[in-house]
């Protein structure tokens, strides 16, 4: 397989869905093997340069960030690595304006859109799939959470989300990813967040970009969102999208068969470095 980067640059803008701040992202082509990375234009005064790499994850509870070693943060990365690795990017610059990825619709769609837009260019180098060989697991007993990649000669997640919810309560998804699939089935799926966490989260300086227009949110009986779901099982949907940007932290392709039960960014993150440490990526 080739790397592939972006062929034209392309600017992308929007709220951040934590400290409701205005962002700027522009994405620039790549002329060489340099993985994705991102540089924090806002930061001035140390190195802002930070790269994707599961050695650079912190706080994993509400979203997948990362930071360098100068302790430069950008947050919510999940659905733009996600977008990123059903298009076959590898190798790609973004100067963002913030410290957050803008949270567009709640879903990936428009990441998509905009890099379909750009256009996919081909590097010189060469990228090996990883290829799971052998059953790797991760598993969080007291909890009920588990992810664990199989081998499997494509790329294949199987989820299950369990919530003791009156109205969100077990959904299950199987998902052979492709972008032609993802598009149609995932891309769309919006993230989302039960009424009751709306004020903690507003209290603690989180979510403060939130609002109807970029995430579910679900109250006693089903979603406020005047619209409804997209789709029946929207929320088992989104979390495959999270996952597939949660795996694509380690910079390549993978061939595997991902099972995640009840699983998030945290329990994804522990799977992504054993990989790597077992593959020694």
């Amino acid at each position: 397989m080739k790397r592939k980067t972006i062929k034209n640059q392309v600017e992308i803008n929007g709220i951040g869905l934590h400290k409701g701040k205005q962002i700027k992202m522009v994405l620039k082509p790549a002329s060489k093997k340099t993985g994705i990375v991102f540089e924090r234009v806002d930061v001035c005064d140390k190195n802002n340069i930070i790269k994707v790499n599961y050695k650079n994850l912190f706080d994993l509870e509400r979203g997948t960030n990362i930071q360098n070693e100068d302790g430069v943060k950008l947050h919510t990365i999940e659905h733009f690595m996600s977008t990123l690795s059903v298009c076959g990017i590898t190798d790609v610059f973004v100067e963002i304006e913030g410290n957050e990825m803008p949270i567009l619709d709640g879903s990936s769609i428009r990441f998509v859109e905009k890099i379909k837009s750009a256009g996919v260019l081909e590097l010189e180098e060469e990228i090996e799939p990883l290829i799971i060989t052998e059953p790797v697991i991760f598993s969080d007993e007291k909890n009920g959470k588990y992810v664990l990649a199989l081998p499997y000669d494509g790329f294949k997640i199987s989820y299950t989300i369990d919530f003791n919810h009156t109205f969100l309560k077990s959904e299950y998804f199987e998902f052979e990813v492709n972008l032609e699939n993802y598009e149609k089935e995932i891309a769309s799926c919006r993230t989302f967040a039960f009424d009751y966490e709306i004020d903690f989260l507003k209290k603690n300086n989180l979510a403060l970009g939130g609002s109807l227009d970029n995430a579910i949110v679900i109250g006693k009986d089903g979603p406020l969102n005047p619209e409804g779901l997209r789709y029946e099982n929207e929320f088992v949907r989104h979390k495959i999208l999270d996952i597939i940007g949660d795996l694509y932290v380690l910079g390549t392709p993978i061939k595997a068969h991902i099972i995640a039960i009840k699983a998030g960014h945290f329990i994804n993150a522990k799977l992504t470095e054993m990989i790597a440490k077992k593959f020694e990526i």
